[in-house]
């Protein structure tokens, strides 16, 4: 409970008893994540380092094994707002929008026994129009190793397919078996995968699954760029959602917890996260994707501070002037989280920079992003400072929302807005509270909600796709949740909101 400041270091020390029958295995040790900067050592002797906060990474500790109890020790160093790095929301002086600060170890650690190769991750290009499945089973090496693949639909067997590791494989889908995923059916096909040795023999073996859907900017019937999925303007109805936890601030108590939240917006109507400025374990993605819920995915800001920011006007305010090692720290963890997020089909929108927090390089930024996953939408500039690159144009506005300007080459959207506080007594992080808009009663919070979903219908019709309200829950000092920061109350009257947001919803029509 004590926050790390940049002269300090964290010790993390933990002691194993290595199993006879993993004899002859590689050993691979999986940090979730840990933020920011670690070092491991397994007995005394140095394996390797990892920076990024954010992302997960593995370290091969077999040479350094032996039999009996093994000792691992991991050192962390995290100077939180005082370095360059990623950081989001975290401050060592917490107050108003910015949060307690955490550091070290905040995602799950095992430890994994695999052999010579092994499968480490799947990268998915599927394609919606020609119905095909796309998977490339990436391995540990260049090998290219035969493999057994099946395709299954609500556990009944589709296809059974063989290929090669590295290579991309190709599942051609029929019209029987095209199921694709959507808030509304969020299909998933599963995926049981053996890898085979130049002999024939198993070697590795996986269960996973994907989706089929397609996401793109297009224009509507009215010349308006909307956002299309599967081939269809979707209205994006969301929240912005910190993912932040009284008792474990990034760390949420259990996948259950996370599961709540992501059901509980599904029950009130929202078919959108906006995941904000932080990155979630692996887990509350999977559930994004079997809940049905359509994600924008922001980069943890970091390095603030030394620029201008215009929110209401294009081309407006000025870049921070960042270090070159601060500009590497930028493209290393934001490659790396796109790396390793890309999987999830429920991420549609990749969201580099928020309110001008950092943000530098704009159009190299989103040509950037754009390289490293060409499939999904970018908005450029959440709130500002506007460039003409990139997909969207995103403003934000407190409480009420409303349209400061409109570009026409970019789907518009009202990337955050809302912010209506009420304080329920004795569910509160503290005393001192605040929200955009305060008020004392369900209702009075409820009432004005429904004013501002009749604003938004008004501004579809000039444009608007998409509107992110703030927030899921309150988070430290804010009050203006939909629920309280420890989840036990629900702050409107859930049946009116549910059925505000689906009027919205379906008031963009084709």
């Amino acid at each position: 409970m004590k926050s790390l400041t940049d002269k300090q270091v964290i010790w993390y020390e933990k002691e194993f008893e290595f199993p006879e029958e993993w004899n002859g295995k590689k050993i691979l040790l999986h940090f979730g994540a840990v933020d920011w900067k670690c070092t491991l050592y397994v007995n005394e002797a140095k394996i390797g380092e990892h920076s990024g906060g954010y992302s997960p990474f593995y370290f091969d500790i077999t040479n350094r094994i032996k039999e009996g109890i093994n000792k691992i020790v991991l050192q962390v160093y995290d100077p939180t707002n005082r370095g360059e790095q990623p950081i989001g929301k975290q401050t060592l002086s917490p107050g108003s929008i910015w949060y307690t600060p955490i550091s070290g170890i905040w995602q799950t650690v095992w430890l994994e026994p695999v052999n010579e190769n092994y499968i480490t991750k799947l990268e998915i290009n599927n394609d919606y129009d020609n119905k095909e499945i796309k998977i490339t089973f990436k391995l540990n090496s260049e090998e290219k190793l035969p493999l057994n693949v099946k395709l299954e639909f609500n556990e009944n067997e589709i296809q059974t397919i063989q290929g090669n590791s590295n290579e991309e494989i190709t599942i051609k889908i029929s019209d029987e078996d095209f199921h694709p995923w959507s808030p509304s059916e969020p299909n998933l096909y599963n995926i049981k995968a053996e890898l085979l040795s130049k002999e024939g023999k198993v070697i590795d073996s996986l269960v996973s699954y994907t989706t089929i859907r397609k996401i793109e900017q297009r224009k509507d019937l009215s010349g308006n760029f909307r956002i299309f999925l599967n081939n269809k303007p979707i209205f994006n109805m969301g929240t912005l959602d910190q993912g932040y936890w009284p008792d474990g601030l990034y760390t949420p108590p259990s996948e259950e917890a996370m599961i709540y939240d992501i059901q509980k917006l599904k029950d009130l109507g929202f078919n959108t996260i906006r995941k904000h400025i932080k990155v979630e374990p692996w887990r509350y993605y999977y559930q994004c994707d079997k809940i049905g819920m359509m994600l924008w995915q922001d980069m943890p800001s970091g390095d603030l501070g030394g620029n201008k920011w215009e929110p209401d006007v294009l081309n407006g305010g000025t870049d921070v002037e960042r270090s070159q090692e601060s500009k590497n720290i930028y493209y290393k963890e934001w490659e790396e989280i796109i790396d390793h997020l890309k999987f999830f089909q429920c991420i549609i929108i990749w969201v580099p920079f928020n309110e001008a927090w950092g943000q530098f390089e704009t159009e190299k930024t989103v040509e950037f992003t754009k390289e490293k996953d060409p499939l999904r939408l970018i908005n450029a500039a959440s709130g500002g400072n506007h460039r003409v690159c990139g997909n969207i144009l995103d403003l934000h506005s407190y409480p009420g929302p409303r349209q400061a300007f409109k570009e026409d080459s970019l789907i518009n959207v009202l990337g955050e807005y809302g912010g209506l506080g009420l304080n329920i007594e004795g569910h509160t992080w503290k005393e001192d509270n605040w929200g955009y808009a305060v008020f004392k009663t369900k209702e009075e919070v409820t009432e004005r909600y429904e004013q501002y979903i009749d604003e938004l219908i008004r501004l579809i019709e000039s444009g608007f796709s998409a509107a992110i309200y703030t927030q899921t829950t309150d988070v430290e000092s804010e009050i203006n949740g939909l629920i309280t920061y420890d989840r036990e109350e629900v702050k409107i009257i859930e049946e009116r909101i549910k059925a505000a947001n689906e009027k919205l919803i379906e008031s963009l029509k084709e």
